[in-house]
């Protein structure tokens, strides 16, 4: 991704999404998997404060890295899941996580996962497009 003629912002910013939303099913699948365990305490994170986080100031092209963690600018902790409980949770009982809520978390994480794959294939379909001459 170093011609930023071909591979540029709006594709930074679709991998990020695409990497954020599956963190995100991750936690909340953690939070369905542990729906009966005493004290645990449902978590989330904000896709978009996450993404506007993730995508902060653009590395520059001309710099090689001899690490992956090296001259990050959002460093380590860009895709932190330590997020805000989802709602109020007494913690002494069993029903801490409210199956409803996280199912609806899921579905609204899907459906961004799924557009954001429609808005990749359709980039890439318009760049296979291009190569091809516009169809000659």
């Amino acid at each position: 991704m170093t011609d930023s003629r071909i591979f540029n912002r709006p594709h930074q910013v679709i991998a990020k999404s695409l990497d954020i939303s599956a963190k995100r099913h991750n936690l909340i699948s953690s939070n369905i998997a542990n729906m009966d365990t005493i004290g645990y305490e449902p978590s989330d994170l904000d896709f978009e404060k996450t993404l506007k986080r993730a995508m902060g100031d653009r590395e520059p092209d001309y710099m090689d890295k001899t690490h992956v963690k090296h001259l990050s600018p959002y460093g380590p902790d860009a895709f932190s899941m330590n997020g805000d409980n989802s709602e109020e949770v007494d913690i002494y009982h069993l029903d801490s996580v409210n199956i409803d809520t996280e199912m609806l978390n899921l579905m609204e994480n899907n459906i961004k996962y799924k557009t954001t794959t429609e808005l990749l294939l359709r980039k890439m379909t318009m760049l296979n497009y291009s190569i091809d001459e516009g169809g000659k």
